[in-house]
Parts: C-alpha cells; sequence; structure tokens
C-alpha cells in the first residue's frame, strides 16, 4: 500500500515562507515524478510544480519564488514557497507517479495540506 504523507502547512503574513514536505511510504518499485497542486476554494485544482527525471516545471504564478527539490534516497518531495501572497492560499497536495511494479504506474495523492496567507 503506497501513501503520499504531507507536512508543513501553516498559516503565515505576506512576503513569508513555508516548506512543505511530502514521504513516499511503502512498497514500490520506482517513483517518475513527485510534484504539488493546489486547489483554493471555488477553483480547479492546478499544477503549481512538478520534478521527473531531469526537469522541472512550474506554474507561471509561483515561478521564481516557489522551490521544489527530491531526496529521492527518501523517497521525499519538498515545496519551498518564497514571498507568499494572498492568492496562495490553497490546499497543496502532493502527487507521485509511482511504479509499484516495473512495467505500470500509477497515481497517487496526499491527503492535503492547508496553506494560508494573510495580507
Amino acid at each position: 500500500q503506497v501513501q503520499l504523507v504531507e507536512s508543513g502547512g501553516g498559516l503565515v503574513q505576506a512576503g513569508g515562507s513555508l516548506r512543505l514536505s511530502c514521504a513516499a511510504s511503502g512498497s514500490f518499485f520506482s517513483i517518475d515524478a513527485m510534484g504539488w497542486y493546489r486547489q483554493a476554494p471555488g477553483k480547479q485544482r492546478e499544477l503549481v510544480a512538478i520534478s521527473t527525471t531531469g526537469s522541472t516545471t512550474y506554474a507561471g504564478s509561483v515561478k521564481g519564488r516557489f522551490t521544489i527539490s527530491r531526496d529521492n534516497a527518501k523517497n521525499t518531495v519538498y515545496l519551498q514557497m518564497n514571498s507568499l501572497k494572498p492568492e496562495d492560499t490553497a490546499v497543496y497536495y502532493c502527487n507521485a507517479v509511482i511504479r509499484v511494479f516495473s512495467t505500470t504506474s500509477q497515481n497517487y495523492w496526499g491527503q492535503g495540506t492547508q496553506v494560508t496567507v494573510t495580507s
């Protein structure tokens, strides 16, 4: 059973920083990608940042402020969020594409962590 466990959300003033963490646990062959999505009230879930082997992609709204990184030895992905804005307020979800067996991959989601940025 693969699980993604997130931590690090909270309340912060505009201009502040937060760091999110997400660790994958369970039995699996490999992780193809790990990333972060967010969903604000009344809006669709959107990509924030994703890390695959050799590349990273950021949403335009967070580029230059957020940094995604991975610790492959710990099966963990981080999201360092700097210069936070009230519009960054959302539930942040960890996402991972994991190969439980060598030939098939599946999409997994974390439980979500609330990030609230006050003005």
